[in-house]
């Protein structure tokens, strides 16, 4: 990878770069830290928050040298409220594309900066941790410090399935995009957990590298202790069970959990395969859940208007060369450049009760594939069963059969099929979203739906007229 300096025009559109000190009683070493700080050169600009967490010892009066210095910001905290909270409040006061946490002891160099920028500035990443663990010179401690940390970052990989190497380290180096994606609750180290799972939950690429790493002792101002290692524990155990993270994006946490699905992705995707082609335009591919399931293509285009989920999607599907993530906005859609051959299908579920227009979106897929080709739409089924959950994913409408056909054959389609499916997960989304009032698909339900195909796959084969989705096929007519 290339090595980037000072002179070198920043990538991807980053301009700025925003550098969080959280500061707690470190009159010794604020400022020469802030020194370091501002002397390392990168090829963005640099943007300086210092959180000053309730220091009762000189660090208030230290950091009044600086206050009002250019690129620099001091923020004061009115009491002693932990490392998280001080966090939390640098991330949103920060304002730059790229942001960048640094501890106030001297025990990270900064010097360091380019090389964890690098991955994020060539687009390999959206979150770089600096790793102590990975042959990096580091200063001889504590045996039993660097136990708990190994062991601490063993948990949080076997909950995250992680690899990481060095989960508690400080330099952690975000693209503002991540740091938007969820909320954090923790207010002292159980911070470092948090971030990592939330990160994992919701697939950003994440990078390592190795870093030097100059500790101190506890008689030089080291303040982590035990506690801090069963909070961080505490954390480890929350996080893995809630996998909303705070996050007001119910259709991102839906999706999250979708994925537990994959016996049921596996076999919707099985009742759609001998409707495929060769060339599969999937319009609205969320995170990926059903578009792993489209094998035997030669070209496979992925449409998401979400700059989050393609994200997502180019890491996960990149070592696939006949795989292309596109942007589409089914609202007002245009056809992709990247799109130079008509599909011969286009898929999509779960997509069209979201939007407002839906005769325009059925319009672009109809004008996109070739004569002959096929549309497969799978939709929510039923009307009288809409309730909160939809309201909450942001569905417009429930479908029925005859409405679904007639809208296909308004705009152009010759339908080939159309069928209810999932009569138990109907019955499981009324009792929810009808008496329970749940705003949210549990988890558990999920889980247990996934383990119930055999049943589903059962009541398929009846052929009952009502269930919880509809899948529709549709064929464009030939010239």
């Amino acid at each position: 990878m290339k090595s980037y300096g000072p002179c070198d025009p920043p990538l991807g559109g980053y301009k700025k770069l925003s550098i969080v000190i959280p500061v707690y009683n470190e009159e010794e070493t604020v400022l020469s830290i802030l020194d370091r700080v501002r002397a390392v050169e990168v090829s963005l600009e640099k943007e300086i928050l210092i959180v000053n967490d309730g220091s009762t010892d000189g660090t208030r009066h230290q950091l009044m040298q600086v206050e009002g210095a250019e690129g620099i910001r001091v923020l004061h905290q009115d009491s002693n409220q932990g490392k998280g909270a001080a966090l939390r409040r640098g991330f949103q006061e920060a304002t730059g594309e790229i942001v960048l946490v640094q501890d106030a002891d001297l025990e990270y160099d900064p010097s360091e900066y380019p090389r964890l920028l690098q991955p994020i500035l060539e687009g390999h990443a959206d979150v770089v941790y600096g790793s102590r663990f990975m042959s990096g010179p580091r200063r001889v401690l504590f045996f039993w410090h660097a136990v708990g940390n190994r062991l601490l970052t063993l948990l949080s990989n076997v909950f995250t399935n992680l690899n990481l190497t060095d989960m508690e380290t400080c330099y952690k180096v975000f693209r503002r995009e991540v740091l938007n994606s969820f909320e954090l609750r923790s207010n002292r180290f159980g911070i470092e957990p948090e971030i990592t799972a939330r990160i994992a939950q919701r697939h950003w690429r994440t990078y390592e590298i190795p870093i030097s790493y100059h500790g101190r002792g506890y008689e030089e101002g080291k303040k982590i202790g035990w506690r801090d290692g069963v909070a961080a524990l505490w954390t480890i155990l929350r996080c893995a069970f809630t996998d909303a993270g705070g996050n007001p994006d119910i259709g991102f946490v839906t999706l999250l959990r979708m994925q537990r699905l994959s016996r049921y992705a596996a076999w919707q995707a099985d009742l759609m395969r001998p409707h495929f082609g060769k060339r599969i335009f999937e319009l609205g591919a969320g995170t990926g859940a059903m578009s792993r399931h489209y094998t035997g293509a030669d070209r496979l285009w992925l449409g998401e208007i979400s700059e989050t989920y393609r994200a997502i999607l180019e890491d996960r599907f990149k070592h696939l060369p006949h795989v292309r993530v596109v942007p589409v906005d089914l609202e007002s859609p245009e056809r992709p450049a990247a799109l130079d051959e008509d599909p011969d299908t286009i898929v999509s579920t779960n997509v069209l009760e979201h939007i407002k227009n839906q005769e325009e979106a059925l319009r672009f897929a109809w004008e996109t594939l070739e004569p002959g080709g096929r549309l497969i739409l799978l939709v929510p089924a039923m009307q009288s069963l809409f309730c909160q959950f939809d309201e909450g994913l942001e569905h417009q409408r429930r479908y029925d059969a005859v409405g679904l056909a007639g809208l296909l054959e308004k705009t152009g389609f010759i339908v080939e099929s159309t069928r209810y499916m999932n009569v138990l997960g109907a019955l499981g989304w009324w009792f929810n979203g009808k008496v329970l009032k749940r705003k949210i698909l549990p988890t558990n339900q999920l889980r247990l739906m996934d383990m119930l195909l055999p049943i589903v796959r059962l009541e398929y084969g009846l052929k009952l007229p009502f269930g919880l989705s509809l899948l529709a096929v549709a064929r464009k007519p030939r010239r």
